[in-house]
């Protein structure tokens, strides 16, 4: 009975992971570069002194044509010498804006409320965001712009992250993974996630759903956005594999952080409907049996796991492979441990409680 109920169990993952491949492989049009649109690309920044010049020094180096990009640092509160290491960075380039968003009478707190200001205040048809930990290539933008085409609204990038020993390289070839799932799904015509680093979308259909002052309040903003502008049904949201659009972020630096970070992806992958749930489910079930399995029938058990991490290595294999990463591929069991670990976790712990720590800020979700 056991093996007839692991062999369902892999076909539906496999099945899954099937359908989320043919996604993120599709192909899309892109427009030439005389036709690029003007771009305005945002930073939120708080307190990052320890990672804010590496992104400055990335963004000075895009390459797009000239008078179309302009790029706003939107100085989010910073007590630390963050503002400094902007201004000193930035006063001979005009490029740049430093921006230091007040905080009104609004819902708009933190992050958000320095994206919505931020916003208000730029020029470009396409927005794109990034974050104050990454580092972009000088490709990133016009790799991104590229594929709006007139019936395109949104469109996201892969972010990978540096890797300095395993605990950072199973951050990387987690982000790989999720971002996989994501791309598969939105390519699909199913928005289940977006991350804020590598994130674009046009500024009109951002008016058209009142902004980040009308999207009610959530722990994972950028995913918020991303299913107002989806509710719109009028433009399509792409989610191209394209290694000239790869971000590179910062790790989280110990296990607390990094517990807190999947915490509040969990909270706001609440958010995420039926087929989010489903994917989730699949998930739990899948990696639950690698673990129960073999103490019930150790042959059936050790049969399952093999062919599960063989499922997972080749989809590895094939995405680094064309994100130039493949010798990351080495951290891929210290991700498989991980991965199990906090999959089969996360769900008790969001019995538990749900409230969300993030940048020395505390949120209660509902």
């Amino acid at each position: 009975m056991l093996e007839y109920i692991i062999i369902g169990i892999l076909f539906f993952y496999t099945l899954n992971i099937s359908v989320i491949l043919r996604g993120v492989y599709k192909k899309y049009k892109k427009i030439p570069y005389e036709k690029l649109p003007t771009v305005t690309v945002i930073v939120a920044a708080r307190n990052e002194e320890k990672n804010i010049l590496r992104c400055l020094q990335s963004l000075d180096k895009l390459e797009y044509p000239e008078g179309k990009l302009e790029i706003i640092i939107s100085n989010n509160n910073s007590v630390d010498n963050t503002g400094k290491i902007i201004d000193d960075f930035i006063q001979d380039k005009t490029r740049f804006i430093h921006l230091i968003p007040t905080e009104d009478d609004t819902h708009l707190k933190g992050k958000a409320n320095a994206l919505a200001k931020a916003i208000n205040i730029s020029k470009g048809e396409i927005i794109v965001t990034t974050d104050a930990d990454c580092a972009v290539p000088p490709t990133w933008v016009e790799t991104i712009a590229s594929y709006y085409q007139d019936d395109v609204g949104m469109v996201m990038g892969y972010t990978t992250q540096e890797t300095y020993d395993h605990f950072s390289g199973m951050q990387m070839m987690d982000f790989i993974y999720l971002l996989t799932i994501a791309a598969g799904t939105m390519n699909l015509d199913y928005a289940l996630s977006a991350i804020g680093n590598n994130m674009s979308y046009r500024k009109t259909l951002y008016k058209q759903v009142g902004g980040y002052e009308s999207i009610p309040f959530s722990v994972t903003e950028d995913f918020k956005l991303l299913q107002c502008i989806g509710d719109l049904n009028q433009y399509k949201i792409i989610y191209p594999l394209d290694q000239k659009a790869l971000v590179v972020s910062e790790p989280c630096e110990d296990a607390i952080t990094l517990y807190r970070q999947k915490k509040r992806w969990a909270v706001g992958g609440l958010e995420s409907g039926v087929l989010g749930f489903l994917v989730l489910t699949i998930s739990f079930i899948s990696n639950l049996i690698m673990i129960v399995s073999p103490f019930i029938d150790l042959i059936s058990g050790l049969l399952a796991i093999a062919f599960k991490m063989l499922i997972d290595i080749i989809v590895f294999t094939s995405i680094l492979k064309s994100l130039k990463l493949l010798d990351k591929l080495k951290y891929f069991l210290t991700f498989q441990f991980y991965f199990i670990t906090y999959v089969i976790s996360l769900p008790f712990t969001l019995i538990k409680s749900r409230r969300v720590i993030w940048k020395d800020k505390v949120y209660e979700a509902s």
